[in-house]
């Protein structure tokens, strides 16, 4: 039913936008409840989060917690966690190579931008290259992450893509397989309004205004 989600989070892309990426691509209605910074600091909305953090994403009388968690949901719900069980733990490997490349992001972003910056770039590469072997090993680099549909994962990898992309703009240029990845999901139709809607483009990457 389009319509029955809330996103809560703060006003930034952050963990929520390659959920709001899936919504979006498959059709989805959504109402965002922002969080500011003084509501948060009052501390009482952190104490009814089950581990004390946000995203909080309400699907009808059902809350849940933590980003990951909610991407498998949406996933089960809409028919992104691949054709098979095989498929299934294929999308949960990848997505956890999601997870670890996205904590490095943000150590950097959070807690190293300024002396950790170059390091991180001149790995980057490297740090993508199994994205890039996994594409090359599915119908040649021409289909997505797992499988011949698209699944919850491919909204996680191309959300931290993305923000690779405003970190290093060449971080792809050795990578053929995943820039060709990217302007593929970029140009599906609902995606891309998304992409280029102001809600998008306007909302900040990070909360301390690294990128």
């Amino acid at each position: 039913m389009p319509g029955k989600y809330t996103v809560t989070y703060f006003p930034v892309r952050g963990r929520c936008e390659a959920l709001r990426m899936l919504l979006a691509d498959q059709g989805q209605e959504w109402t965002e409840d922002v969080m500011t910074r003084e509501i948060w600091q009052k501390g009482d909305i952190k104490k009814s989060c089950v581990f004390g953090q946000l995203p909080r994403f309400q699907d009808g009388d059902f809350m849940l917690y933590q980003s990951n968690a909610i991407l498998r949901h949406l996933a089960r719900n809409h028919g992104l966690y691949g054709q098979d069980a095989r498929e299934a733990a294929l999308l949960d490997m990848v997505n956890d190579g999601v997870e670890d490349l996205r904590v490095k992001y943000y150590r950097l972003i959070y807690q190293n931008y300024e002396d950790g910056k170059a390091a991180y770039v001149e790995a980057l590469p490297g740090e993508l290259r199994p994205f890039e072997n996994l594409l090359a090993q599915n119908n040649g680099g021409k289909a997505f992450i797992v499988g011949k549909q698209i699944s919850f994962v491919d909204y996680n990898l191309l959300d931290v893509l993305h923000v690779h992309l405003v970190l290093a703009p060449d971080c792809l240029a050795s990578l053929p397989f995943l820039a060709g990845y990217v302007q593929r999901l970029n140009a599906r139709p609902l995606l891309k309004a998304f992409l280029e809607s102001d809600a998008h483009k306007k909302r900040p990457i990070n909360g301390n205004g690294k990128q």
